[in-house]
C-alpha cells in the first residue's frame, strides 16, 4: 500500500481485495536471474583479435541452499525473465498485504492495556 494509510476498516479490506484480485492476473512465476554471456576468445583466423561468442543466456537460482544454472536458448530467456517478472510482482503484491493486513488486524482487535509507569 502507497501513501497515506487509511484507518477506515472498510477501505483497508477494499484494498486488500483490490490486491487479491490482482493475484489472480499473474502469470507464471519463476525465481532467479537471467544472465546475458559473451564470450571473448582469440579470433582462429586473426590472432592478435578478439572474437565475442554469444550471446548465450544463463538462470541460476537456489534450490535446497545449492546455486543452479541452467542454460537457455534466447526463446527461453525471454519467457522465464517474464516468469522472473512475475515473481517480483507477487512479491510486491504479498509485502503490501501483508502490510494491510497487520494495519487492519491492529485497528479492529483490542490490544493489550499498558501499564502504568513506575514511580
Amino acid at each position: 500500500m502507497r501513501g497515506k494509510k487509511s484507518d477506515e476498516p472498510e477501505e483497508l479490506k477494499r484494498s486488500y481485495q483490490r490486491l487479491a484480485a490482482r493475484l489472480g492476473k499473474l502469470g507464471f512465476i519463476a525465481q532467479g536471474t537471467i544472465t546475458e554471456r559473451i564470450i571473448m576468445r582469440p579470433d582462429p583466423q586473426h590472432r592478435a583479435t578478439q572474437r565475442a561468442y554469444g550471446p548465450y543466456y544463463q538462470w541460476t537460482w537456489k534450490k535446497e541452499g545449492k546455486t543452479v544454472t541452467v542454460n537457455l536458448t534466447a526463446t527461453q530467456a525471454k519467457a522465464f525473465q517474464r516468469a522472473i517478472d512475475g515473481h517480483r510482482k507477487l512479491d510486491s503484491l504479498l509485502d503490501q498485504m501483508r502490510a494491510l493486513s497487520r494495519h487492519y488486524l491492529e485497528i479492529t482487535t483490542p490490544s493489550v492495556k499498558k501499564r502504568k509507569p513506575r514511580r
